[in-house]
């Protein structure tokens, strides 16, 4: 086997030929696509230690907890021997991945975390269903915060800002346009049904650095990174959301390296229709703009889904190696579908590509991987390789024995709650009511001492004097009580804000396709 390709499995007459992916054109992307129960998750499998063993970092999601096995060696078998042999791989060797677990909840996992101001007003937007006008608000939100130095961290300060906005509506519409209370309540129900499915924990600090998904063993091993989804699949947009953010937060951080002898980091993205169901435009425009570019920072993105249509056709002209497991075809709309992905490959005269998409069982594919110069490769009947790995759940003793021997160990473990928008407000909140309280007291000392002169024992004559040398007093008094009143309008409503912000909600989510207003503070 060639050192600069990964071996995936046999293809060609009795599957004796080598099927390989060349490392340097990793990173132009791939499918992998077919029905449920043909072998999907074991080919991202094999990919995913493939790419490890040549150094190459991997990320990829364990949608249903069976991925986690990678953790420990695989336990040998006779079929896959006899599998091994058959398409020239020889002897298995069974061994560990270098795994780091990563849960968004915590459990799993390293949590994984960041910030409102790196998500952006159009993910969150996004994942919170907005209308236009809703939408509009928290863009308001976003950049009152920018301009104020209020940053936007977790659901807590976006709370804040939303109350500071309700209370000063008028000011804050004709500043920015239109901010109505409808609104910003129908923004505070979303936010609350957000918190419920769990994603308090998702915004917050410290957020996830890019860097520690591409690390590498001392021997050279690229880490794989597994990230444990079954309870993010219960809430899907969160999901699309969180590997939306991944991609463009790849796009930004990562420095442009043009063509790698491999790639820098590789990922997998699994139900990758999740990324493009209901997705506005601007969305999928943006996942199709990263696609397009990410490859020139050295990061390949492998979708898997069960059927090609499931992604945008921009996105997948852009997806140069391909595994196409069995389609099932019982349907006239099955049978278009199945039609269209024959169509996308190279075909080989040996056989019917669109037959054998039909006909291949578990554990085959047809493939196609990019050749010289970027050439499209003939599409062929492949035979996967077994994995070196477990395949299935992780042991839980094993699962927290890696977390705790990971070289992340403790970095994330523990939430930081640091100054922001609540905690500020909260502050001026505060001082307007220590402020408040002071003038009242103030003023009642003041009325406390005209009582004692005005009392009935002097005569009217004195009262009189009296009265005339108070003139000037009440006028200076009432003056300085209407500044005082005009300066205090902002602390007034941060009173306001005190009393509706309440206790902190927890932390939770990160940068988004156009977030970024707090980086570095």
């Amino acid at each position: 086997m060639a050192q600069d390709s990964i071996f995936i499995g046999g293809g060609g007459e009795g599957y004796a030929e080598p099927e390989e992916l060349l490392l340097k054109y990793g990173n132009r992307h791939g499918l992998i696509a077919g029905a449920t129960g043909t072998g999907k998750t074991i080919t991202m499998q094999i990919m995913a230690e493939e790419f490890s063993r040549a150094g190459v970092p991997v990320f990829l999601t364990d949608i249903k907890g069976d991925v986690g096995g990678m953790a420990v060696p695989g336990t040998p078998k006779e079929s896959f021997q006899r599998r091994a042999d058959q398409i020239g791989l020889g002897a298995l060797s069974y061994a560990a991945m270098p795994v780091v677990f990563w849960d968004l909840f915590g459990q799993f996992g390293h949590p994984v975390r960041t910030t409102m101001a790196e998500m952006g007003p159009l993910l969150l937007s996004r994942i919170l269903e907005l209308t236009e006008a809703q939408e509009g608000v928290i863009n308001v939100a976003f950049r009152l915060s920018d301009e104020q130095g209020w940053p936007i961290l977790d659901l807590a300060d976006l709370r804040a800002i939303l109350q500071f906005l309700a209370e000063n509506r008028e000011e804050m519409s004709a500043r920015y346009g239109n901010v109505t209370t409808a609104s910003i309540g129908a923004i505070q129900r979303r936010l609350l049904v957000l918190e419920n499915q769990g994603a308090a924990n998702f915004f917050g600090e410290p957020a996830l650095d890019i860097k520690d998904l591409m690390l590498t063993t001392p021997q050279g091993q690229g880490r794989v990174n597994i990230l444990h989804a079954a309870r993010l699949m219960e809430t899907p947009r969160l999901y699309a959301t969180f590997m939306l953010w991944l991609m463009s937060e790849l796009f930004e951080e990562l420095p442009e390296v043009g063509d790698v002898e491999k790639p820098k980091l590789v990922f997998f993205f699994d139900e990758a229709h999740l990324l493009f169901d209901g997705a506005p435009k601007a969305l999928v425009d943006k996942v199709q703009q990263v696609a397009r570019l990410i490859r020139s920072k050295g990061v390949g993105v492998y979708f898997i889904t069960q059927n090609p249509d499931d992604v945008p056709e921009d996105v997948l002209g852009q997806l140069g190696n391909r595994v196409q497991h069995a389609l099932r075809a019982f349907t006239a709309r099955d049978q278009q579908a199945l039609r269209r992905a024959a169509q996308t490959y190279r075909p080989n005269p040996r056989f019917d590509t669109e037959a054998a998409i039909r006909e291949v069982g578990v554990g085959e594919a047809v493939t196609s991987f990019l050749e010289a110069k970027g050439v499209p490769g003939v599409v062929e009947r492949t035979l996967i390789r077994p994995p070196a790995s477990a395949m299935g759940p992780c042991d839980e003793a094993i699962r927290r024995q890696v977390i705790v021997s990971s070289p992340l160990a403790g970095k994330y473990d523990t939430a930081v709650d640091r100054d922001s928008a609540h905690e500020m407000l909260a502050r001026r909140a505060d001082q307007a009511a220590r402020e408040a309280e002071r003038f009242e007291r103030d003023r009642g000392e003041e009325e406390h001492s005209r009582g004692r002169r005005y009392s009935p024992g002097g005569s009217s004559r004195s009262r009189r004097v009296e009265e005339e040398d108070e003139a000037p007093r009440r006028r200076s008094t009432t003056s300085r009580s209407r500044s005082s009143r005009s300066d205090t309008v902002m602390d007034a409503f941060t009173k306001s804000v005190a009393r509706s912000i309440g206790t902190r909600a927890g932390s939770a989510i990160v940068r988004g396709v156009l977030g970024g207003l707090f980086r570095g503070r």
